[in-house]
Parts: C-alpha cells; sequence; structure tokens
C-alpha cells in the first residue's frame, strides 16, 4: 500500500506519522486491497481547542473511502478517522463480498 501524508500550515514530526501509518496499518489487516492511502492534516484558524483537522482517503480497486475529523489532537483525529474508515472498509467488504 501506498502511504502519504501532507501536512498544511504545519511540519508533523516522525512520531504523528509512524502513528498513524500504525492506524492505517490496522485496515490493511481487515483489507488487504488497499492500494493507497491519503492523509491530509490541517490547522484550521479557528478559536476553539479543536482545531487540528485529519482526512483519510484510501483507494480501493473500483472505489475511494473518506473520512474526515476535528479533535484536540491529530492523533485523536486521525484515529476518529481510522475507526470511521473500518466500518466503511467492513460495508464494502460485504458489497463485494
Amino acid at each position: 500500500m501506498d502511504f502519504r501524508v501532507n501536512t498544511v500550515n504545519f511540519t508533523a514530526d516522525q512520531k504523528l506519522i509512524n502513528f498513524i501509518r500504525e492506524k492505517i496499518g490496522k485496515l490493511e489487516l481487515m483489507y488487504d486491497n488497499i492500494i493507497a492511502s491519503d492523509v491530509y492534516l490541517k490547522l484550521e484558524n479557528n478559536e476553539s481547542n479543536e482545531n487540528k483537522v485529519a482526512e483519510v482517503k484510501i483507494l480501493l480497486p473500483g472505489n475511494e473511502l473518506f473520512a474526515r475529523k476535528q479533535c484536540k489532537s491529530f492523533e485523536e483525529a486521525a484515529d476518529l478517522a481510522v475507526q470511521a474508515l473500518k466500518k466503511q472498509v467492513s460495508r464494502h467488504k460485504e458489497k463485494v463480498s
């Protein structure tokens, strides 16, 4: 699986990238036909503490799944986005099989 992390308005440290790679790797255990994953990490310009956004897109043969979460930390946002994608992957597996 091809794995890319894109950051907007900041630079991510390797610890954060490794955390996200580990979480997305768990999706690959559920469904081994994942072609690629794109992760976008953004800092929103609002006054709230929950200004960190994680958008995760995974490419499957003939389909594309997407989840966007906004939280207090990038780890929490990425974790919630991957949980949402787990549900989408399981629904996709049911449709395909």
